[in-house]
């Protein structure tokens, strides 16, 4: 079957503009991700979860040394325990509540506010590379709609980035935002046990999401493919109509 030179010509546009829009949706999307994350992104209230707080190294020439993540004490976190992490220490530091307060079936004075993770030598995080670390609280408040867990990065340069910007009720990103997670409402009956998140669970999010974005570039390629098939199958001779 032959087709008119303007229907070869209009489709090869239209599909050059196709492959040039998604590539370039995904080179934006791209650095909006760049930036210390905890995940999940939301979960039960009254429940314990497990954190796992992403950390990617936005620099060309240091590694990423050190992590202080501070943990909120406005709505206090009963338990909290961090993951070994190989070539990585942790500690967590803990202060005096300015009053006593109920969390889940106990009463608490005291609480955790802030975690380190701290590389050994030669173990930091490598430009180019990310690292994820784990951490496991609760029971998390009732009280609060959101929990924040603003981030100091450190690099062997001495360069510091803190990520504590809070994301505005528009939604719009600010430049360095502070890691954090909606707190659904609490369900009855539940397990608190059972309600941790689960490794399976994380990754299955993650693949999804990588899945998909390998799906639009393979798209896009294929509609900048069919402009450059549409081009040189064009006879040299023919004329505009």
């Amino acid at each position: 079957m032959t087709f008119p030179h303007r229907t070869v010509r209009r489709t090869g546009a239209l599909a050059l503009a196709a492959g040039i829009g998604v590539a370039a949706s995904l080179a934006i999307a791209a650095p909006a991700a760049a930036h210390v994350h905890v995940y999940p992104d939301a979960t039960a209230a009254g429940s314990y979860a497990k954190l796992t707080f992403r950390v990617p190294n936005e620099e060309d020439g240091a590694d990423t040394t050190k992590i202080v993540i501070t943990v909120p004490t406005d709505h206090p976190l009963r338990s909290v325990r961090t993951k070994p992490h190989a070539g990585w220490t942790a500690t967590t530091t803990t202060v005096n509540l300015p009053k006593a307060v109920n969390v889940g079936d106990a009463t608490i004075t005291k609480a955790v506010n802030s975690i380190t993770f701290t590389a050994a030598a030669g173990q930091g995080i490598k430009p180019g590379e990310f690292d994820e670390f784990d951490v496991s609280v609760g029971p998390l408040p009732e009280g609060a709609k959101q929990l924040v867990f603003p981030t100091a990065q450190y690099y062997s340069d001495n360069k510091v980035v803190n990520w504590n910007q809070p994301t505005p009720a528009n939604g719009q990103e600010p430049e360095n935002p502070a890691p954090a997670f909606a707190l659904t409402a609490k369900t009855a009956d539940h397990d608190m046990a059972a309600s941790e998140p689960t490794p399976t669970a994380t990754a299955s999010s993650d693949g999804l999401a990588r899945g998909l974005g390998v799906a639009g570039l393979v798209f896009g390629l294929l509609g900048i493919g069919v402009a450059g098939w549409a081009v040189l199958r064009r006879p040299s001779g023919a004329k505009s109509s």
